[in-house]
């Protein structure tokens, strides 16, 4: 027998999305809950997110808005683009758990949500939405109604990679989910939550996980959880030793999770017998290179286009980044593409590459000239030869290119052919010329979002082991479990969204237990 410092009923690893919707529901249900966080914030890396978004068809908010949906339609379009790679059992369940918990949720004063329209991330696959309709996110919430959370949520991306202020008034985005989940969850008795503190160490008896072990500032503890342990903790997009061991392509200077992302938990799952799935899958994107040698996910390409090796086309430059970001991946296993891979475009809007949702805004740009990852040249073939293309083949690419502008109609890789490609540039097709020069061109790698493979879970969250049996006292969430969407990005919010629903289904699974 251990001999505990605590005693809680529920222990949960992990402070993002999943984490916070565990200890909420945990704190609701009149539960004793503990919450560590590895590093010196909350959020994970929910509270990078900008939109914040949660994919969950037929919810509340959308019902009071009128849209016309069904959650059947949205099972078949989340079965049409996953497949068969994992449980059908676990996709219909995400897909079908997300509106009650919103309606768990919202009768909450605290936890409030808007639409926040974005397209299905396959918009030619059977029972997609056109118009973003299964996608919401937590409403702004003024900095004065949790002022004692403004310093312990994690920053936005610009604010904690780049030291950029803060927004001083409202906590929007993924920060305004955590706030207002942490808020919500503070006002109940008996919970707390714990920061620098990363759990290292499942304590099992009888086959049965009955606690952890935590550490903080070179102290262990060990804690007893009476209804079961939690591993909602991120995925270990930080550990580069991981990375290799299972095949991640890119390495943690690339990825956009936290730093505390080091796969503690899966390592501490697998140690206790937990099974593992789709161990080398990564949420996609491709990255503009910095000077520093990262490259940082970027989305929302309003021109130019990437070439590989030969200066060719190789993708739909529009697509969702996902899709993009595997696009990349394929061409670099065939090939085609070594990294750095170009961006090529032209003069319209000067020197900064066209891509809206990334940094571009915010940087020096004589520091990526200087690098070597911005190029300019006054045609098409000296800018070639500075990128180390072939000629020729960069000036018929171009060329073939502008004539497809000039149609409205990308004949190579269908760009602007589905409503996400179309959904930033007012509905028409994002062929832009590549025609006023001089012309440049911007270096680019592979970034992620944050790993997606880990423990093995049923339909309740439960942690299984290589035979199919139950872990008894072990659930898991977010990017710590196998995600039901296995090696697709089937649309926004799908990483937030999977993260809740079962951290919600695994601790209303431990309140119905009894407890050890």
């Amino acid at each position: 027998m251990y001999d505990w410092d605590e005693t809680t009923d529920v222990l949960i690893a992990g402070s993002g999305a999943g984490g916070a919707t565990g200890a909420y529901t945990a704190a609701r249900e009149g539960l004793e809950v503990i919450l560590v966080e590895a590093t010196d914030k909350f959020g994970g890396t929910t509270a990078y997110s900008a939109g914040g978004g949660m994919w969950f068809p037929c919810n509340p908010v959308l019902v009071r808005a009128g849209v016309d949906d069904t959650l059947d339609d949205a099972v078949e379009y989340y079965a049409a683009v996953v497949g068969d790679r994992t449980p059908h059992a676990l996709q219909e369940t995400y897909v079908r758990s997300g509106a009650p918990l919103i309606e768990y949720l919202e009768a909450d004063e605290l936890l409030k949500f808007s639409l926040l329209p974005w397209p299905d991330y396959f918009g030619k696959a059977p029972k997609a939405r056109a118009d973003g309709m299964r996608h919401i996110a937590a409403k702004p919430l003024k900095v004065a109604a949790a002022p004692h959370l403004r310093e312990l949520v994690r920053g936005p991306l610009d604010a904690d990679r780049l030291g950029h202020p803060q927004p001083e008034d409202y906590f929007v985005g993924g920060r305004a989910l955590i706030a207002r989940l942490l808020a919500a969850a503070g006002r109940h008795p008996h919970w707390s939550a714990q920061r620098n503190t990363a759990l290292t160490e499942l304590v099992v008896e009888d086959g049965r996980v009955v606690g952890a072990v935590v550490e903080s500032a070179g102290r262990r503890r060990a804690i007893r959880a009476r209804r079961g342990v939690l591993l909602s903790a991120g995925g270990f997009e930080r550990n580069d030793e991981m990375r290799a061991r299972y095949g991640v392509p890119g390495s943690s200077r690339d990825t956009m999770g936290p730093w505390g992302n080091q796969g503690r938990a899966h390592l501490a799952a697998i140690a206790a017998g937990a099974d593992t799935d789709l161990m080398d899958q990564a949420w996609w994107s491709p990255g503009l290179t910095h000077p520093d040698g990262s490259s940082a996910f970027a989305l929302w390409f309003t021109g130019g286009i990437f070439v590989d090796d030969e200066g060719r086309r190789f993708t739909n430059e529009s697509a969702a980044y996902d899709r993009l970001g595997r696009a990349v991946l394929a061409a670099m296993a065939d090939g085609a593409v070594t990294l750095p891979f170009w961006m090529i475009y032209d003069d319209r809007d000067g020197l900064v590459p066209p891509v809206k949702a990334t940094n571009v805004g915010m940087v020096e740009p004589e520091k990526y000239v200087a690098a070597g990852l911005w190029r300019t040249a006054d045609t098409l073939e000296e800018l070639a030869v500075a990128i180390g293309v072939p000629p020729r083949n960069l000036a018929e690419t171009v060329a073939r290119f502008n004539e497809f502008v000039r149609t409205g109609r990308d004949e190579d890789f269908g760009r602007g052919d589905e409503p996400y490609d179309r959904a930033f540039s007012g509905g028409a097709p994002p062929l832009y010329p590549i025609d006023r020069g001089p012309f440049h061109a911007a270096a680019f790698g592979v970034s992620d979002l944050g790993t997606k493979g880990g423990l093995r879970t049923d339909t309740a969250a439960r942690v299984l082991d290589s035979a199919d049996n139950v872990i008894p006292g072990l659930y898991a969430a977010g990017n710590t479990m196998a995600a039901p969407s296995g090696t697709v990005y089937p649309g926004g919010g799908n990483p937030i969204g999977t993260s809740m629903v079962f951290s919600h289904l695994a601790v209303s699974d431990m309140a119905k237990g009894t407890p050890r």
